[in-house]
Protein backbone atom coordinates (compact mmCIF):
# COMPACT_ATOMS: atom_id res chain seq x y z
CA UNK A 1 0.00 0.00 0.00
CA UNK A 2 1.45 3.40 -0.94
CA UNK A 3 2.29 6.04 1.65
CA UNK A 4 -0.30 8.31 0.02
CA UNK A 5 -2.98 5.71 0.56
CA UNK A 6 -1.93 5.26 4.18
CA UNK A 7 -2.19 8.99 4.79
CA UNK A 8 -5.78 8.98 3.52
CA UNK A 9 -7.01 6.47 6.08
CA UNK A 10 -8.85 7.82 9.11
CA UNK A 11 -9.61 5.44 11.94
CA UNK A 12 -12.36 6.17 14.45
CA UNK A 13 -14.44 4.21 16.92
CA UNK A 14 -18.10 3.86 16.08
CA UNK A 15 -21.07 1.69 16.94
CA UNK A 16 -21.77 -1.08 14.44
CA UNK A 17 -25.35 -1.12 13.16
CA UNK A 18 -26.95 -4.55 12.56
CA UNK A 19 -27.20 -5.30 8.88
CA UNK A 20 -29.90 -7.15 6.99
CA UNK A 21 -28.07 -9.63 4.77
CA UNK A 22 -30.45 -12.58 4.80
CA UNK A 23 -34.10 -12.79 3.77
CA UNK A 24 -36.23 -9.80 4.73
CA UNK A 25 -38.60 -10.87 7.57
CA UNK A 26 -41.38 -8.87 5.96
CA UNK A 27 -40.91 -10.83 2.76
CA UNK A 28 -41.02 -14.11 4.68
CA UNK A 29 -44.40 -13.13 6.08
CA UNK A 30 -45.68 -12.67 2.54
CA UNK A 31 -45.23 -16.32 1.75
CA UNK A 32 -42.85 -18.22 -0.43
CA UNK A 33 -43.61 -16.40 -3.67
CA UNK A 34 -40.67 -14.94 -5.60
CA UNK A 35 -40.71 -11.19 -6.16
CA UNK A 36 -38.99 -9.74 -9.20
CA UNK A 37 -37.45 -6.28 -9.63
CA UNK A 38 -40.38 -4.90 -11.61
CA UNK A 39 -42.80 -6.02 -8.88
CA UNK A 40 -40.88 -3.95 -6.31
CA UNK A 41 -41.28 -0.91 -8.57
CA UNK A 42 -44.94 -1.73 -9.21
CA UNK A 43 -45.73 -1.98 -5.50
CA UNK A 44 -43.89 1.26 -4.90
CA UNK A 45 -46.08 3.04 -7.46
CA UNK A 46 -49.15 1.64 -5.73
CA UNK A 47 -48.01 3.45 -2.59
CA UNK A 48 -47.62 6.68 -4.56
CA UNK A 49 -51.16 6.25 -5.88
CA UNK A 50 -52.42 5.90 -2.33
CA UNK A 51 -50.50 8.99 -1.26
CA UNK A 52 -51.90 11.02 -4.16
CA UNK A 53 -55.41 10.02 -3.09
CA UNK A 54 -54.95 11.92 0.15
CA UNK A 55 -53.41 9.33 2.45
CA UNK A 56 -51.03 10.64 5.11
CA UNK A 57 -47.71 9.55 3.63
CA UNK A 58 -45.77 9.93 6.87
CA UNK A 59 -47.56 7.00 8.45
CA UNK A 60 -48.77 5.33 5.30
CA UNK A 61 -48.30 1.62 4.83
CA UNK A 62 -49.76 -0.63 2.22
CA UNK A 63 -51.34 -4.02 2.55
CA UNK A 64 -49.65 -6.67 0.44
CA UNK A 65 -51.27 -10.08 0.75
CA UNK A 66 -52.00 -9.66 4.43
CA UNK A 67 -48.75 -7.92 5.47
CA UNK A 68 -47.93 -4.26 6.05
CA UNK A 69 -44.89 -2.72 4.35
CA UNK A 70 -44.04 0.86 5.40
CA UNK A 71 -43.68 3.41 2.63
CA UNK A 72 -40.20 4.33 3.89
CA UNK A 73 -39.08 0.73 3.43
CA UNK A 74 -40.48 0.73 -0.11
CA UNK A 75 -38.62 3.99 -0.82
CA UNK A 76 -35.37 2.37 0.32
CA UNK A 77 -36.00 -0.69 -1.85
CA UNK A 78 -36.56 1.52 -4.88
CA UNK A 79 -33.42 3.56 -4.16
CA UNK A 80 -31.23 0.48 -3.80
CA UNK A 81 -32.88 -1.24 -6.75
CA UNK A 82 -32.24 1.68 -9.10
CA UNK A 83 -29.06 3.30 -7.74
CA UNK A 84 -27.47 0.53 -5.65
CA UNK A 85 -25.50 -1.43 -8.24
CA UNK A 86 -26.72 -0.66 -11.78
CA UNK A 87 -24.74 -1.96 -14.74
CA UNK A 88 -23.57 0.09 -17.70
CA UNK A 89 -26.11 0.07 -20.56
CA UNK A 90 -23.74 -1.50 -23.09
CA UNK A 91 -21.00 -4.16 -23.02
CA UNK A 92 -17.32 -3.25 -23.27
CA UNK A 93 -15.03 -3.29 -26.28
CA UNK A 94 -11.85 -5.22 -25.53
CA UNK A 95 -9.40 -2.52 -26.58
CA UNK A 96 -10.43 1.17 -26.55
CA UNK A 97 -7.11 2.26 -28.08
CA UNK A 98 -7.82 1.37 -31.68
CA UNK A 99 -5.76 2.22 -34.73
CA UNK A 100 -8.20 3.76 -37.15
CA UNK A 101 -8.03 4.98 -40.71
CA UNK A 102 -9.62 8.40 -41.05
CA UNK A 103 -10.73 7.70 -44.63
CA UNK A 104 -12.76 4.69 -43.59
CA UNK A 105 -15.01 6.21 -40.93
CA UNK A 106 -17.35 9.24 -40.61
CA UNK A 107 -15.98 12.43 -39.08
CA UNK A 108 -18.32 12.02 -36.07
CA UNK A 109 -16.65 8.69 -35.24
CA UNK A 110 -13.08 9.91 -35.81
CA UNK A 111 -13.80 12.96 -33.63
CA UNK A 112 -15.06 10.69 -30.85
CA UNK A 113 -11.89 8.57 -31.09
CA UNK A 114 -9.75 11.70 -30.81
CA UNK A 115 -11.67 12.86 -27.72
CA UNK A 116 -11.28 9.43 -26.09
CA UNK A 117 -7.53 9.55 -26.73
CA UNK A 118 -7.34 12.98 -25.11
CA UNK A 119 -9.30 11.69 -22.12
CA UNK A 120 -6.91 8.75 -21.69
CA UNK A 121 -3.93 11.09 -21.96
CA UNK A 122 -5.38 13.59 -19.47
CA UNK A 123 -6.02 10.87 -16.87
CA UNK A 124 -2.50 9.49 -17.24
CA UNK A 125 -3.49 6.13 -18.73
CA UNK A 126 -1.35 6.50 -21.86
CA UNK A 127 1.79 6.97 -19.73
CA UNK A 128 1.22 3.71 -17.88
CA UNK A 129 3.73 1.10 -18.94
CA UNK A 130 1.77 -1.66 -17.21
CA UNK A 131 -1.91 -1.60 -16.27
CA UNK A 132 -2.88 -2.35 -12.68
CA UNK A 133 -4.04 -5.93 -12.23
CA UNK A 134 -6.59 -5.15 -9.53
CA UNK A 135 -8.09 -2.32 -7.50
CA UNK A 136 -9.70 -1.72 -4.11
CA UNK A 137 -11.89 1.28 -3.31
CA UNK A 138 -14.01 2.41 -0.37
CA UNK A 139 -16.51 5.24 -0.26
CA UNK A 140 -19.65 6.76 1.22
CA UNK A 141 -23.05 7.42 -0.34
CA UNK A 142 -26.20 9.34 0.43
CA UNK A 143 -29.41 8.38 -1.39
CA UNK A 144 -32.55 10.51 -1.39
CA UNK A 145 -36.00 10.21 -2.96
CA UNK A 146 -36.22 13.86 -4.01
CA UNK A 147 -39.68 14.37 -5.42
CA UNK A 148 -42.63 12.57 -6.92
CA UNK A 149 -45.05 14.07 -9.42
CA UNK A 150 -48.37 12.27 -9.74
CA UNK A 151 -50.91 13.19 -12.39
CA UNK A 152 -54.41 11.75 -12.64
CA UNK A 153 -55.54 13.87 -15.54
CA UNK A 154 -56.59 17.36 -14.57
CA UNK A 155 -54.83 17.33 -11.20
CA UNK A 156 -51.08 17.13 -10.66
CA UNK A 157 -49.72 16.57 -7.17
CA UNK A 158 -46.06 16.95 -6.23
CA UNK A 159 -44.52 15.43 -3.14
CA UNK A 160 -41.24 16.76 -1.79
CA UNK A 161 -38.35 14.85 -0.24
CA UNK A 162 -39.71 12.09 2.00
CA UNK A 163 -36.73 9.92 2.80
CA UNK A 164 -32.96 9.80 2.63
CA UNK A 165 -30.37 7.30 3.77
CA UNK A 166 -26.58 7.34 4.12
CA UNK A 167 -24.27 4.40 3.74
CA UNK A 168 -20.91 3.12 2.54
CA UNK A 169 -19.48 0.65 0.05
CA UNK A 170 -16.43 -1.49 -0.65
CA UNK A 171 -15.46 -2.32 -4.22
CA UNK A 172 -12.91 -4.84 -5.51
CA UNK A 173 -11.93 -5.16 -9.16
CA UNK A 174 -9.64 -7.60 -10.97
CA UNK A 175 -8.90 -7.97 -14.66
CA UNK A 176 -10.40 -9.26 -16.82
CA UNK A 177 -14.00 -8.36 -15.99
CA UNK A 178 -14.11 -9.45 -12.34
CA UNK A 179 -15.53 -7.22 -9.60
CA UNK A 180 -17.27 -7.42 -6.24
CA UNK A 181 -19.37 -4.76 -4.49
CA UNK A 182 -20.80 -4.58 -0.97
CA UNK A 183 -23.10 -1.61 -0.34
CA UNK A 184 -24.73 -0.86 3.02
CA UNK A 185 -27.50 1.76 3.17
CA UNK A 186 -30.17 2.15 5.84
CA UNK A 187 -29.22 -1.09 7.59
CA UNK A 188 -29.60 -3.14 4.38
CA UNK A 189 -26.72 -4.76 2.52
CA UNK A 190 -26.71 -5.18 -1.25
CA UNK A 191 -24.04 -7.48 -2.66
CA UNK A 192 -23.17 -7.83 -6.34
CA UNK A 193 -20.33 -9.27 -8.34
CA UNK A 194 -18.95 -10.78 -11.50
CA UNK A 195 -16.44 -13.57 -12.13
CA UNK A 196 -15.91 -12.37 -15.70
CA UNK A 197 -18.66 -14.64 -17.01
CA UNK A 198 -21.69 -14.22 -14.74
CA UNK A 199 -22.99 -11.01 -13.16
CA UNK A 200 -25.14 -11.49 -10.07
CA UNK A 201 -26.81 -9.48 -7.32
CA UNK A 202 -28.26 -10.21 -3.89
CA UNK A 203 -30.76 -8.10 -1.94
CA UNK A 204 -32.62 -9.08 1.26
CA UNK A 205 -36.02 -8.80 -0.48
CA UNK A 206 -35.19 -10.42 -3.86
CA UNK A 207 -32.54 -12.94 -2.88
CA UNK A 208 -29.80 -13.83 -5.37
CA UNK A 209 -30.25 -13.67 -9.13
CA UNK A 210 -28.01 -13.46 -12.20
CA UNK A 211 -28.12 -10.89 -14.99
CA UNK A 212 -28.68 -12.12 -18.53
CA UNK A 213 -26.98 -11.06 -21.71
CA UNK A 214 -23.43 -9.96 -22.55
CA UNK A 215 -21.07 -8.82 -19.81
CA UNK A 216 -21.56 -5.22 -18.80
CA UNK A 217 -19.38 -3.34 -16.29
CA UNK A 218 -20.61 -2.01 -12.96
CA UNK A 219 -21.68 1.61 -13.34
CA UNK A 220 -19.68 2.64 -10.26
CA UNK A 221 -16.46 1.50 -11.95
CA UNK A 222 -16.99 3.65 -15.05
CA UNK A 223 -17.79 6.69 -12.88
CA UNK A 224 -14.14 7.73 -12.81
CA UNK A 225 -12.59 4.79 -10.95
CA UNK A 226 -11.16 3.12 -14.06
CA UNK A 227 -10.61 5.56 -16.95
CA UNK A 228 -9.64 2.78 -19.38
CA UNK A 229 -12.93 0.94 -18.83
CA UNK A 230 -14.78 4.25 -19.25
CA UNK A 231 -12.96 4.77 -22.56
CA UNK A 232 -13.84 1.24 -23.65
CA UNK A 233 -17.51 2.05 -23.13
CA UNK A 234 -17.26 4.85 -25.71
CA UNK A 235 -15.06 3.00 -28.21
CA UNK A 236 -17.90 2.96 -30.80
CA UNK A 237 -19.25 6.41 -29.97
CA UNK A 238 -20.06 9.32 -32.26
CA UNK A 239 -19.41 12.97 -31.43
CA UNK A 240 -22.60 15.06 -31.60
CA UNK A 241 -20.97 18.41 -30.88
CA UNK A 242 -20.52 20.47 -27.74
CA UNK A 243 -22.78 21.42 -24.86
CA UNK A 244 -22.32 23.75 -21.93
CA UNK A 245 -22.75 21.98 -18.60
CA UNK A 246 -22.35 24.31 -15.63
CA UNK A 247 -19.26 26.40 -16.27
CA UNK A 248 -17.67 23.96 -18.70
CA UNK A 249 -17.95 23.42 -22.44
CA UNK A 250 -18.23 19.66 -22.90
CA UNK A 251 -18.13 17.27 -25.83
CA UNK A 252 -21.23 15.13 -26.34
CA UNK A 253 -20.54 11.52 -27.29
CA UNK A 254 -23.35 9.17 -28.24
CA UNK A 255 -23.11 5.40 -27.90
CA UNK A 256 -25.99 2.96 -28.26
CA UNK A 257 -26.52 -0.70 -27.42
CA UNK A 258 -27.15 -3.16 -30.23
CA UNK A 259 -30.73 -4.36 -30.41
CA UNK A 260 -29.53 -7.97 -30.26
CA UNK A 261 -27.64 -7.26 -27.03
CA UNK A 262 -30.72 -5.62 -25.50
CA UNK A 263 -32.93 -8.56 -26.42
CA UNK A 264 -30.37 -11.03 -25.08
CA UNK A 265 -30.35 -9.47 -21.64
CA UNK A 266 -34.13 -9.05 -21.47
CA UNK A 267 -35.59 -10.75 -18.41
CA UNK A 268 -39.26 -10.61 -19.32
CA UNK A 269 -41.36 -8.17 -17.29
CA UNK A 270 -38.29 -7.01 -15.35
CA UNK A 271 -36.83 -5.12 -18.30
CA UNK A 272 -39.52 -4.56 -20.91
CA UNK A 273 -41.33 -1.27 -20.90
CA UNK A 274 -44.84 -2.79 -21.02
CA UNK A 275 -46.09 -4.48 -17.84
CA UNK A 276 -49.44 -6.21 -17.29
CA UNK A 277 -50.55 -5.94 -13.66
CA UNK A 278 -52.85 -8.37 -11.82
CA UNK A 279 -55.54 -5.67 -11.96
CA UNK A 280 -55.41 -5.95 -15.79
CA UNK A 281 -54.10 -2.39 -16.03
CA UNK A 282 -51.36 -2.04 -18.61
CA UNK A 283 -48.60 0.28 -17.41
CA UNK A 284 -45.37 1.45 -19.00
CA UNK A 285 -42.25 2.54 -17.16
CA UNK A 286 -38.73 3.61 -17.91
CA UNK A 287 -35.67 4.52 -15.87
CA UNK A 288 -32.98 7.04 -16.81
CA UNK A 289 -29.76 7.72 -14.88
CA UNK A 290 -27.34 10.60 -15.40
CA UNK A 291 -24.06 11.03 -13.50
CA UNK A 292 -21.52 13.82 -13.06
CA UNK A 293 -18.06 13.15 -11.61
CA UNK A 294 -15.27 15.36 -10.36
CA UNK A 295 -12.58 15.97 -7.72
CA UNK A 296 -9.88 14.17 -9.69
CA UNK A 297 -6.83 13.20 -7.63
CA UNK A 298 -3.65 11.35 -8.55
CA UNK A 299 -3.40 7.73 -7.42
CA UNK A 300 -0.19 6.02 -8.57
CA UNK A 301 0.00 8.21 -11.66
CA UNK A 302 -3.65 7.93 -12.69
CA UNK A 303 -6.27 10.64 -12.10
CA UNK A 304 -9.24 9.10 -10.28
CA UNK A 305 -12.57 10.88 -9.68
CA UNK A 306 -13.21 11.04 -5.93
CA UNK A 307 -16.76 12.33 -5.83
CA UNK A 308 -19.88 12.56 -7.94
CA UNK A 309 -23.63 12.71 -8.16
CA UNK A 310 -26.17 10.55 -9.95
CA UNK A 311 -29.75 11.57 -10.73
CA UNK A 312 -32.28 8.88 -11.64
CA UNK A 313 -35.83 9.32 -12.88
CA UNK A 314 -38.45 6.58 -12.83
CA UNK A 315 -41.34 7.46 -15.15
CA UNK A 316 -44.53 5.45 -15.10
CA UNK A 317 -47.63 5.98 -17.22
CA UNK A 318 -50.74 4.05 -18.16
CA UNK A 319 -52.62 3.61 -21.40
CA UNK A 320 -54.21 7.01 -20.80
CA UNK A 321 -51.44 9.51 -21.57
CA UNK A 322 -52.81 11.98 -19.01
CA UNK A 323 -52.05 9.61 -16.12
CA UNK A 324 -48.44 9.34 -15.06
CA UNK A 325 -46.03 9.30 -12.14
CA UNK A 326 -42.50 10.64 -12.24
CA UNK A 327 -40.09 10.13 -9.36
CA UNK A 328 -36.67 11.74 -9.10
CA UNK A 329 -33.99 10.33 -6.85
CA UNK A 330 -30.38 11.28 -6.21
CA UNK A 331 -27.19 9.70 -4.98
CA UNK A 332 -24.17 11.67 -3.79
CA UNK A 333 -21.00 9.64 -3.41
CA UNK A 334 -17.42 10.17 -2.31
CA UNK A 335 -14.36 7.92 -2.62
CA UNK A 336 -12.34 7.66 0.61
CA UNK A 337 -9.51 5.40 -0.51
CA UNK A 338 -8.21 3.75 -3.69
CA UNK A 339 -5.43 1.16 -3.83
CA UNK A 340 -4.05 -0.56 -6.94
CA UNK A 341 -2.39 -3.98 -7.14
CA UNK A 342 -3.57 -5.36 -3.80
CA UNK A 343 -1.30 -8.30 -2.85
CA UNK A 344 -2.96 -11.70 -2.51
CA UNK A 345 -6.19 -10.88 -4.36
CA UNK A 346 -7.12 -13.85 -6.56
CA UNK A 347 -9.96 -15.15 -8.74
CA UNK A 348 -11.33 -17.09 -5.76
CA UNK A 349 -12.64 -13.84 -4.26
CA UNK A 350 -15.06 -13.41 -7.18
CA UNK A 351 -16.73 -16.83 -7.28
CA UNK A 352 -20.56 -16.44 -7.54
CA UNK A 353 -22.84 -17.79 -4.79
CA UNK A 354 -23.57 -21.51 -4.85
CA UNK A 355 -27.22 -21.09 -5.91
CA UNK A 356 -26.14 -19.10 -8.99
CA UNK A 357 -23.71 -21.86 -9.98
CA UNK A 358 -26.36 -24.54 -9.35
CA UNK A 359 -28.88 -22.72 -11.58
CA UNK A 360 -26.32 -22.44 -14.38
CA UNK A 361 -25.49 -26.16 -14.19
CA UNK A 362 -29.09 -27.36 -13.91
CA UNK A 363 -30.70 -28.60 -17.17
CA UNK A 364 -33.20 -26.32 -18.85
CA UNK A 365 -36.85 -27.33 -18.65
Amino acid sequence: MSSKARRKQRWCTQTLTPLMEGPDPEMLEEGSKKESSWEVIREWFRIQKGISSGTNHNNFSMSLEGSSIPAKRQDLRLLLGVLGCPLAPIPLVNDPILRIHIKDIPIETSSAHYIIQQYLAATGCLKQQKRAKNMYATGTVKMVCCETEISSGKNVKSLGTRSGESGCFVLWQMLPGMWSLELVVGGNKVIAGSDGKTVWRHTPWLGTHAAKGPQRPLRRIIQGLDPKITASLFAKAQCLGEKRIGDDECFVLKVAADRAAVMERSEGPAEVIRVQTPENDTIYWETTIGSSIGDYSDVDGVLIAHQGRSIATVFRFGELSMQHSRTRMEEMWRIDDVVFNVPGLSMDYFIPPADIIDNENSPSC
